[in-house]
């Protein structure tokens, strides 16, 4: 899943991002309005985590710039306004949640998650593919009824790789979907990640590999 975190605040947007990225979320994070419609511009987005009092273009014009894009991002408005009122008026902007300053961490990946799911073309909540289940919203995952005690990049991956199934995903398509914008685009990362996982998910593999086109997980290996 990848996030991007629209933050004036950069304090609070940094924490954020960490928390999110141990949850297993590739995140990327801004600062300002003008910044954030330049990454919208150039990645996809599964949600947004978005202020609403931004420098550049106000966090209301943003959220109107998002629900009117094909295959567009969820919204998460994420702001000190928490009046009634003021939830109105931001879901009425097309906002898909809204949640007030101070809040629970913990509330706020669910909420994420949650929306991640509500995406048109989000995939059921438990992904089931040659054996292996995954939930994201619980964090588990097994294969064959054996639980598998995975990192929290190694069950990004995995989710990745089961969502795209049966089509490939490349390295780049990795970087992208697990890490994130920071991400060296000529490090082995996702090779040794790939490598860590074929290990854990055990025999028969079904991690398969095509060089010059990527990765995909398959009932039985090409």
């Amino acid at each position: 899943m990848r996030v991007l975190v629209v933050e004036d605040a950069r304090p609070l947007a940094e924490v954020v991002a960490e928390g999110l990225r141990d949850q297993g979320m590739a995140v990327d994070v801004t600062h300002d309005g003008l910044d954030a419609a330049a990454k919208l511009d150039v990645n996809a987005y599964d949600v947004v985590v978005l202020d609403r009092d931004l420098p550049g273009i106000h966090g209301d014009t943003l959220c109107q710039m998002i629900t009117e894009r094909d295959g567009r991002a969820m919204v998460l408005m994420l702001t000190a306004a928490g009046a009634p009122g003021d939830r109105v008026s931001g879901l009425t902007l097309g906002a898909d949640d809204y949640l007030a300053k101070p809040f629970h961490f913990p509330e706020l990946v669910l909420r994420i998650r949650a929306l991640a799911r509500r995406r048109p073309a989000a995939r059921p909540r438990t992904l089931r593919v040659a054996g292996i289940e995954l939930d994201p919203m619980r964090r588990t995952a097994g294969r064959d009824g054996r639980p598998l005690e995975l990192s929290v990049k190694e069950f990004a991956l995995l989710e990745a790789l089961l969502n795209a199934s049966p089509g490939f995903l490349s390295t780049e398509d990795l970087l992208e979907q697990v890490w994130d914008e920071h991400a060296d685009p000529f490090t082995n990362t996702v090779t040794v990640t790939i490598s860590r996982l074929r290990r854990k998910l055990g025999d028969p593999p079904v991690i398969a590999t095509t060089p010059g086109v990527g990765y995909r997980i398959t009932a039985r290996p090409d």
